[in-house]
């Protein structure tokens, strides 16, 4: 019992995973998946870049207002001897108001590095030598954001002009020069930066979250109605198959919906074809396979029903029944020659033949039937040929296309048939003088059971096979057949197969 429960879960999820992996290979899927990249992707970059643009921008101005603060003391450090004597109120309360309005610190240091005045009071009198100190007293001051740690560093020179003796000039001039006396370190809080980024990121986050949700389901509803389309083509094809409807289908949506409806209604209308050809195939067929087997009924009959039956009559009915044999072995002779070209898998047994001997042979055959209404065959060789082909499959094309010369021929008529070849091709031309072919008639000929007189087909006999099984040997070939047919002048059939037979 257990085993059978593990199966049938195990088979449950071999189930739910194919039905997972044909979801994710539906077009509707890949549309959505695809639309929802593209949506969301741009909030997440924006969402990034105003809060990383809001940070430099408060950072950056945050700076600018504490640099400005910075000259400002500096300019009072000197007025007021600041450096040398740090009892001024004015400038304590100026350096206590930076520090808490930027909740910082500052520190006040002279030249020789010692540090005069630290609002948090813990580090006056000590000696500082940082790297951004020692660059102060270069003449540049450095600015520094720890965004790890939360605080900006700002150091600023405090310059003092000074009367110098130019030693060089003779006259003893003086010039003026800028000369640093301390330096001012300050480090401000981000706290206030960050909190605002925090709830600046906080509602693009709600923002966002809204954003996606919208994308998601305007996706989903996109992907339907792009692949809505194909819905309707995929219905239409079912309704179809399931022969519901025969109708050609019409899906004008998408330029790709059109192409694909017009190749279906294309293949519809091939296997309409088909099935047309296939019923009247079957029908003629048994048309022509009962016909000889009611005349064989009723000779029977006939005989059965007299009594003391002559001999001449019955050897003349026994004649009969056994020309309708003949008919109906033939029939279903040349229905199993059919069927053998009609597989693609047919064999072909390729050999080198002699065209000019084989073509001589099959006229030396037919020329008796030809005799006995006086009709001439002759043959006309442009030069020798010799060709790869099947043996049998190429005598059955020039006997099907001579034989029909030589039936569909009026009294003391001519066939002639021309052999001549080029490098590539040999080319047969069946050619007669008889009653000719309709123009309406020449595209049908080659198919089954055709007649183009039907009034007299049992008097010229034959099946209406011939000239399908012709042509299916020649396409076997690889090569062609053509017809040109005038009514009351005659007939030109034109053979054209490869001198070396190319399996496909």
């Amino acid at each position: 019992m257990l085993k059978h429960v593990q199966a049938l879960l195990q088979k449950l999820n071999l189930r739910e995973l194919l039905h997972k992996l044909k979801t994710l290979r539906s077009l509707q899927m890949r549309i959505f998946v695809l639309l929802v990249i593209v949506g969301t992707v741009p909030t997440f970059i924006t969402r990034i870049a105003i809060v990383g643009n809001y940070e430099s921008r408060a950072v950056t101005v945050r700076t600018s207002e504490v640099q400005t603060q910075m000259r400002i003391i500096a300019n009072h450090l000197i007025t007021y001897s600041y450096l040398s004597d740090t009892s001024s109120a004015v400038i304590n309360a100026e350096l206590e108001e930076l520090s808490n309005l930027y909740d910082g610190r500052v520190l006040i240091i002279n030249d020789h590095l010692k540090i005069v005045k630290d609002t948090y009071g813990m580090s006056e009198g000590k000696t500082i030598t940082s790297e951004e100190v020692i660059k102060c007293f270069s003449g540049s001051g450095v600015t520094h954001y720890d965004d790890v740690n939360g605080f900006i560093e700002m150091t600023l020179p405090i310059t003092q002009t000074v009367t110098v003796a130019d030693v060089d000039a003779e006259s003893g001039a003086q010039t003026e020069q800028e000369m640093v006396i301390g330096a001012i370190l300050v480090s401000i809080s981000t706290d206030s930066v960050v909190t605002t980024m925090e709830i600046l990121n906080n509602k693009a986050a709600i923002l966002q979250i809204i954003m996606v949700l919208v994308i998601v389901i305007m996706a989903w509803f996109l992907s339907r109605m792009l692949v809505m389309p194909f819905n309707k083509v995929t219905r239409a094809i079912n309704e179809v198959k399931g022969g519901f409807s025969d109708e050609a289908i019409d899906v004008p949506d998408y330029v790709e919906t059109v192409h694909i409806v017009d190749a279906f209604n294309q293949l519809l209308g091939r296997m309409k074809t088909l099935d047309d050809s296939r019923q009247e195939f079957v029908s003629n067929v048994s048309h022509e396979l009962k016909t000889p087997i009611t005349s064989m009924k009723v000779l029977a009959d006939s005989l059965l029903a007299q009594e003391d039956v002559p001999a001449e009559l019955y050897r003349e009915f026994m004649e009969d029944i056994a020309q309708e044999i003949d008919r109906e072995n033939k029939i279903i002779t040349d229905l199993l020659s059919l069927v053998k070209m009609d597989k693609t898998v047919s064999a072909m047994n390729i050999t080198e033949v002699d065209i000019n001997e084989l073509t001589e042979l099959v006229c030396k055959r037919l020329r008796p039937i030809a005799r006995k209404r006086n009709i001439e065959v002759t043959f006309e060789s442009i030069r020798p040929v010799r060709a790869s082909v099947d043996e049998v499959k190429i005598t059955l094309i020039l006997s099907n296309l001579v034989e029909n010369a030589i039936k569909y021929n009026k009294e003391n008529g001519f066939v002639k048939i021309t052999l001549d070849a080029d490098h590539q091709n040999f080319t047969v031309k069946v050619q007669d003088g008889g009653i000719g072919i309709p123009e309406e008639s020449l595209g049908q000929i080659y198919e089954r059971f055709y007649r183009v007189d039907k009034s007299h087909s049992r008097e010229i006999g034959g099946t209406g096979l011939g000239l399908a099984i012709t042509r299916s040997a020649v396409l076997m070939h690889r090569g062609s057949i053509d017809v040109e047919s005038v009514p009351e002048e005659g007939t030109t059939f034109t053979v054209k197969i490869p001198l070396k037979y190319v399996a496909g």
